[in-house]
């Protein structure tokens, strides 16, 4: 019994158990009761309803299954209730919890709470005057609309419903909350129109409707009277745009800000000139804002410390200078845009660097390495840098992703990366870089990105490589490597999902390691000279026969497929390819292939291929590109292709296939004759040649195909042996027949063989008939 305790403190005591009645303890005068924080996994102990004393609950951070029950609204004295990232907390919101007049602050985030809200809303109507401050139901799963009744909460502060799927516009009640000081709505599926009565919430600091469908024009009149805002995000990740920012040029706002972002809504045509007056911005974002102007001079000499400048994917122009001050580790993002000019240098304190898709020329300055030694993300592909890589980014030290991809520059790759053990992401690919690639690239084992294709890069995969054992993409396609395809990819990678080594020298056969790569999605080894079969373990790579259930990050790659090149960046990691065209590989195709049954591309072409096509396959149903061409394949095509209904390049052209060409399904669309071309033994459309009879059909059994395969082969033997003999024969008699002394001279022979011969016979005779007299006598 303590019966006078008034507060019990147990936050993140590792309690991993709680009574849910306690029959012989009274809890009587506690007011404060946290048990946050700990191991929890059962229903909210009944006993804490009856603390009618009780006006404070923190059971945030366990594992509680269990509603938010009726039972709370008898605990008339509760100011403070925390719940939050409880994640088996689910159920509904009671209308009964309105009853708790004296409630300052609901957190019941992170949790899974579903339903509607517009009873739980309009529970609150039951206080005279309620006393909520603080509403938190982000991270949940409620949806419906937000009602008129949020009128009710006029002491309401902060009101949190992001993360969730509430639906419709925001009602113009909420231009009642006078006390709001933040209020977020992101990430739901709200739409409709942005009510001017925000305007009216005088004490807002922080304001983000980001993530929803708005449409609509935002004036002035929306920020009348918001003199406290320090926060402004509306965002929109997709790249629609339907909200547009109408504000009148000589506009002066009223407020301060310090966090902008209008990612993804029309801000322009012009730079907005009512940023002049805001000299506390610490983060611009007006990323895709539709903004086709130059940045005026008044915005750089603003006296601002950055901590994010991202105005990417515009219509930006001219120079950029670097009179702005940086916070530390800033980030800097100008993609996408007509910048131009040289390199423009930033302070030491940039982290995050961002140049990609611009006009920007010339050089990389020489001393990058000593002016900007902070960075970690520097991507300045896609402009027109020539030069080689200054030595002096070795003293980058904290280097993370350096991508310098489609540039002009050239030379040889310096040997400074063996000092970056961060280095994730290394992009040098298409340039003009020469010579061999510096083993100082595989002396960092982080390195898990490595694109260096599209150059002249000669010589061996280094064995520096090796210690690269997180490596997922490995791209050295298009250069000039030779040797042998390394062993030691298929047992020191075995994360690798890309493995791009095309259009190079490579020689032998393919390693069998490789079919240890259990995640690879896409190997492509054409144009090289690689020889012997294909190893038919490649059946076993299962990366290309799984399904994916989240997205993940792979790069951009200029893929082979659908009989051209096609670059993907977001959904490569879709992308499934065995690419070995165009090699000296000889033998079957492997039956085991017809496995990897989510294979988007099969290309062995331009080979040495015999065989028949697999008779299974069709159970790569989601082959779309099948290009078997310029081999030495026989046989019929077989039946199962009509299952490859999202087939949609197909080429069998120049190889020995027979029989009546399918008609069914997608092979409906492959009306050009090309694809069939060179097959002197198939017929039907869309080749000119008929099908005589049905005879010339394919051949359906085991004993039809071996019947057809003896007449051939004993055609065959008819044919060499009578053209044997007319060359064996007239070969020799031809030239007696035609020059004399030849005649006399091999007819002179003939009579010496003989009369040798006649001589040996009699003398073996007479020696045996001498033999038999002795034993008879």
């Amino acid at each position: 019994m303590l019966p006078s305790l008034s507060e019990l403190h147990l936050k993140a005591c590792g309690l991993s158990n709680v009574s849910l009645t306690l029959p012989f303890i009274n809890f009587s005068s506690l007011s404060i009761l946290d048990l946050s924080s700990n191991g929890f996994s059962s229903q909210i102990p009944y006993w804490i309803f009856d603390l009618s004393s009780l006006s404070y609950l923190d059971l945030s951070n366990n594992d509680l299954h269990d509603t938010v029950k009726d039972e709370f609204s008898k605990l008339t004295s509760m100011q403070y209730i925390d719940l939050s990232s409880n994640p088996s907390i689910g159920g509904t919101l009671s209308r009964n919890l309105g009853k708790l007049c004296n409630l300052k602050s609901l957190d019941l985030s992170f949790n899974n709470i579903s339903g509607e809200m517009t009873e739980f809303f309009g529970g609150f109507s039951s206080c005279v005057n309620s006393s909520l401050e603080l509403l938190d139901l982000g991270y949940n799963k409620l949806s419906g609309f937000l009602p008129d009744s949020l009128r009710n909460l006029k002491n309401l502060k902060y009101l949190m419903l992001e993360r969730n799927s509430l639906l419709g516009s925001i009602p113009k009640s909420v231009g009642n909350l006078l006390a709001l000081k933040e209020f977020s709505l992101s990430t739901n599926e709200m739409n409709g129109t942005i009510p001017e009565s925000i305007g009216q919430l005088s004490d807002l600091t922080v304001l983000d409707l980001s993530e929803n469908s708005w449409i609509g024009i935002i004036t002035e009149a929306h920020f009348l009277n918001v003199t406290s805002l320090k926060e402004l995000s509306i965002t929109r990740t997709s790249p629609g745009m339907n909200l547009v920012f109408n504000i009148y040029a000589k506009w002066v706002p009223p407020f301060k800000l310090r966090y902008l972002n209008l990612k993804s809504c029309q801000v322009g045509p012009n730079f907005p000139s009512w940023l002049k007056n805001q000299n506390e911005l610490n983060t611009i974002i007006m990323e895709n804002a539709m903004i086709s102007d130059t940045i005026p001079s008044w915005f750089w000499e603003l006296n601002l410390q950055i901590n994010e400048l991202n105005l990417a994917h515009n219509h930006l122009s001219g120079r950029v200078p670097n009179s702005l001050q940086y916070l530390e580790h800033a980030s800097v993002d100008l993609r996408s845009n007509q910048f131009e000019g040289p390199f423009p240098i930033f302070p030491n304190n940039i982290s995050d660097f961002y140049l990609k898709d611009n006009l920007f020329h010339g050089p990389i300055p020489r001393n990058i390495g000593k002016k900007m030694t902070s960075i970690a993300n520097f991507d300045i592909s896609y402009n027109s840098f020539n030069g080689s890589i200054p030595v002096s980014v070795g003293e980058i030290m904290n280097l993370t992703s350096f991508v310098v991809s489609y540039n002009r520059l050239t030379g040889i790759i310096p040997s400074i990366w063996n000092d970056k053990p961060n280095l994730y992401i290394l992009d040098l690919s298409d340039n003009s870089f020469t010579g061999k690639i510096p083993p100082s690239i595989g002396v960092g084992n982080y390195l898990t990105f490595l694109m260096m294709s599209n150059n002249s890069l000669f010589g061996d995969i280094p064995s520096s490589l090796r210690n690269c054992g997180k490596m997922k993409s490995l791209d050295l396609g298009n250069n000039r490597l030779s040797g042998r395809i390394p062993t030691w990819i298929g047992e020191a990678m075995p994360d690798l999902l890309i493995l791009r080594l095309r259009s190079n020298s490579f020689n032998g056969d393919i390693p069998s390691q490789l079919c240890n790569l259990s995640s690879l999605h896409i190997l492509d080894l054409a144009h090289n000279n690689l020889s012997k079969s294909i190893p038919s373990c490649l059946g076993n790579l299962s990366g290309m026969a799984s399904a994916l259930n989240d997205v993940r990050y792979e790069g951009d790659l200029l893929v082979a497929t659908k009989g051209r090149e096609l670059q993907y960046d977001n959904t490569l990691y879709l992308v499934n390819i065995i690419d070995l065209s165009a090699n000296n590989l000889e033998g079957n195709i492997p039956n085991e292939l017809t496995n990897i049954s989510r294979l988007g591309t099969l290309n062995f072409s331009i080979n040495h291929l015999t065989g028949r096509i697999p008779e299974n396959i069709g159970n790569i149903q989601r082959l779309e590109t099948l290009d078997l061409s310029r081999n030495q394949l026989f046989g019929p095509i077989p039946p199962s292709m009509i299952s490859l209904v999202s087939l949609n390049h197909l080429n069998l052209s120049y190889n020995n296939l027979s029989g009546r060409i399918p008609t069914s399904n997608q092979f409906q669309t492959f009306t050009d004759p090309s694809i069939y071309e060179s097959n002197p033994l198939l017929c039907g459309a869309p080749l000119t040649k008929n099908c005589t009879s049905n005879k010339e059909t394919i051949p359906s059994t085991d004993e039809d195909i071996k019947e057809n395969e003896g007449l051939s082969e004993m055609m065959w033997f008819y044919i060499s042996m009578g053209l044997g003999f007319i060359v064996g024969f007239w070969g020799v008699s031809g030239s007696l027949v035609i020059k004399k002394s030849w005649r006399d001279a091999y007819f002179q022979i003939i009579d010496q063989v003989i009369n040798m011969m006649l001589l040996f016979i009699w003398l073996n005779f007479t020696r045996l008939r001498r033999k038999l007299i002795r034993e008879k006598t």
